[in-house]
């Protein structure tokens, strides 16, 4: 029987005490794995956790989700009615504005004439019709001593408005104290559709304040012919 020699038992004595060594690592490894396992599984199991009460919240999350477009309706809502609103007062303030101007141009207009044509030196003449049967106004001419001072051509519209009772202020000026003469002449159409061109004048008395004159266009029935005539105003 061979005995081993010394490097026989130590290579024999270094292998059993790996056998021994090998499982006692293995164990310790394993130990060593599981709490590494427990704490990596640890953040996998937090948002699980917090899956749950993301679920838990969810239904809070959607009725927040329906309540939102009542909420912008109503938003939509007032805001519209405030626009309106707004709108609306704009107008106001606009006929408000309007109005004022036109109160202001009155009182311009007043103060104009009242400056330009006092009434110490004023002359105002103002032409009405009755009903024209028998002429169509076209135009008037005026003359204060010998002085053309006027000459209106009339449109469809404003013989219409004369003949349902309108008055026109034809001219306005000034005149000095005195005596004067006024003549008018009318052009238009007469009967059967004639051209047609009179005449009438009036010498009047110019005094303090101001002097208001007419010229008068009338129908002679039993004449058939028109009649023009000028009224002081006393």
């Amino acid at each position: 029987m061979r005995i081993p020699s010394f490097r026989s038992r130590w290579l024999a004595s270094l292998a059993l005490a790996l056998c021994l060594c090998v499982p006692a690592m293995a164990i310790q490894a394993a130990e060593d794995v599981q709490p590494a396992v427990a704490t990596s599984a640890a953040p996998g199991a937090a948002p699980a956790d917090a899956a749950a009460p993301a679920d838990a919240v969810a239904p809070a999350d959607a009725a927040a989700a329906d309540a939102a477009p009542a909420g912008d309706a109503q938003a939509a809502a007032d805001a519209a009615a405030a626009t309106e609103e707004g709108t609306r007062g704009l107008d106001e303030q606009i006929q408000d504005l309007k109005k004022q101007v036109v109160d202001l141009n009155k009182d311009l207009f007043v103060l104009e004439e009242e400056l330009l044509f006092p009434a110490n030196t004023q002359v105002a003449v103002f032409v009405s019709m009755d009903v024209g049967d028998f002429f169509g106004l076209d135009s008037v001419t005026l003359k204060i001593d010998d002085r053309d001072v006027s000459n209106y051509l009339y449109t469809p519209r404003e013989t219409a408005a004369l003949l349902k009772g309108g008055v026109q202020r034809l001219y306005v000026g000034n005149l000095k104290a005195g005596e004067h003469e006024l003549v008018a002449f009318f052009s238009g159409k007469g009967p059967n559709e004639r051209d047609y061109r009179r005449g009438a004048s009036i010498r009047f008395e110019k005094g303090i304040g101001a002097k208001y004159l007419e010229l008068k266009i009338t129908d002679k029935v039993r004449r058939q012919q028109p009649e023009f005539e000028i009224r002081d105003w006393e």
